[in-house]
């Protein structure tokens, strides 16, 4: 190991995991490995290959800024189009030989006496650096509804996050469990070759119309000769997605639009008031994930296709019961639940100074400064970690971000050998004080949703536009942290 260089260790091949690795390697720290638990990179597009699969975010928005693809098919692109995006990324960048492919780790502990992360993975190996950073993400760990009777159901069933390709849905009754954001892509993709459908929802979701479209061989040629248009067109999505952002705490009239825009689509989309009612929100706009769709309403109102709103009581060896004592016969089960959202790093185990548990310091909710960075562990860094995610914008660009912080934090200590860097209490407080006042002024705290824990705290988003956050991340300040000698 170099003398001055850190070494470091990724967590996670996906978005956050390659675009660590490239902003380390363009800025000179070559000394890095990235540990996989799957068999290529990917993330979550490699995970959710489910039918319709697709990002809500526009692609030339959804890529880093420093790596345009021009040859995007649409502008909202499918999982497969994403996937290989990351695939070229990793390939074109000399990636793919830093990736420790079956990696998965269990658990990483900090050695004070040594100033350095130890990792362990599931198959007994061991890693070491001076530096960690986890890009596990927010989204990676699928959750499973607690309905009684799970396991007897005679038919097969699984999580939309790992479609099971093997069954034929075609003539099939299908159940569906869970209306979000998988569900209202798989739902539409798959009602035209089942017998019947029966979707179980539990909460109505404001939907919103997307203008998509399709990039034609004249648009590529265009995009790639021209590089002014395709930035042009980056900026407008951006600041039309800023725009809408601010509505989230600054600007609450822009909600009203947007709730505007939902009950058109409906209204328009869906002519029979008894399901038109089942599919209009209780809830204030915003407050949970607003969805895109065009093709979601005009397959619920199809005839095979039935919006069931009582509650599910238990899963029964034919189907579903619900609360009314009615079974509703299914052949396969598909749970569209969402992720264990605010869970983070479960389940890995992270030990920082005097053998310090995350899961500890986070008992009352997972926080971190700038949603980076946490007291007590010296020289560990979370990509895409608490109260970064967007209600509105691209998720990317905030990776970006914290690529490019970190980086500044290698750059020092790579300044200082044998030095940790470590937040300090009263910066991390400050932040997360600063944070949940805002938090406080969004729609995301009048009810409740995957972004907030058990105890009602918001652990997941960002309160603010995506420039916000760009501007707090932008310098590294020495005074937030503790620069402690190794003993």
């Amino acid at each position: 190991m170099s003398a001055t260089i850190p070494s470091v260790i990724i967590i996670g091949a996906g978005f956050g995991g390659l675009g660590m690795a490239m902003e380390l390697r363009r800025n000179g720290f070559d000394e890095f490995t990235i540990l996989e638990r799957a068999a290529e990179p990917g993330g979550v597009w490699r995970e959710n290959t489910y039918p319709g699969a697709a990002c809500d975010v526009p692609s030339p928005l959804y890529s880093y800024s420093y790596a345009p693809k021009p040859d995007w098919p649409h502008r909202y692109s499918g999982a497969a189009d994403i996937l290989n995006y990351l695939r070229r990324l990793a390939a074109d960048n000399g990636l793919l030989e830093r990736i420790r492919f079956g990696a998965d780790v269990t658990e990483a502990a900090f050695d004070e006496s040594a100033g350095t992360w130890t990792v362990h993975t599931a198959d007994g190996t061991e890693y070491t650096a001076d530096v960690l950073i986890s890009a596990v993400g927010q989204l990676s760990r699928p959750q499973l509804p607690a309905i009684p009777g799970r396991e007897k159901f005679r038919g097969p069933s699984f999580h939309s996050a790992q479609w099971d390709h093997s069954v034929d849905l075609a003539g099939k009754r299908v159940a569906v469990i869970g209306t979000g954001a998988s569900a209202i892509q798989f739902v539409p993709a798959i009602q035209p070759r089942v017998a019947h459908l029966t979707v179980f929802q539990r909460t109505a979701a404001w939907v919103v119309k997307r203008s998509d479209r399709e990039y034609l061989p004249i648009h590529h040629a265009l995009f790639r000769h021209v590089p002014g248009l395709r930035l042009a067109q980056r900026l407008w999505i951006w600041c039309f997605l800023e725009f809408f952002a601010l509505g989230l705490a600054d600007l609450p009239p822009l909600r009203r639009l947007v709730a505007a825009l939902c009950r058109a689509s409906l209204h328009h989309e869906v002519t029979d008031p008894a399901l038109r009612a089942k599919l209009t929100p209780d809830y204030p706009v915003l407050c949970k994930r607003v969805l895109f769709s065009n093709d979601y309403y005009p397959a619920l109102v199809q005839p095979n296709v039935d919006v069931v709103t009582t509650t599910i009581t238990e899963i029964v060896p034919e189907g579903v019961r619900t609360a009314d004592g009615v079974v509703h016969p299914a052949d396969v089960i598909v749970y569209g639940t969402g992720f264990k959202g605010s869970e983070f790093l479960w389940p890995m185990r992270i030990l920082g100074r005097d053998g310090l548990d995350l899961a500890d310091a986070w008992t009352d909710g997972a926080r971190a400064y700038l949603g980076m960075t946490v007291p007590r562990f010296p020289n560990l860094f979370l990509l895409y970690g608490p109260n970064t995610n967007l209600g509105i914008g691209s998720i990317v660009y905030m990776i970006e971000c914290q690529a490019r912080y970190i980086r500044q934090a290698l750059t020092q200590l790579a300044g200082h050998p044998g030095h940790t860097l470590e937040v300090t209490p009263q910066a991390a407080r400050d932040f997360d004080t600063h944070v949940q006042h805002r938090l406080r002024r969004t729609p995301w705290s009048s009810c409740s949703s995957w972004y907030r824990n058990a105890a009602g705290r918001i652990t997941n988003n960002w309160p603010g536009t995506v420039t916000a956050y760009r501007l707090r991340t932008r310098t590294l300040h020495l005074t937030d942290y503790d620069l402690t000698p190794t003993p």
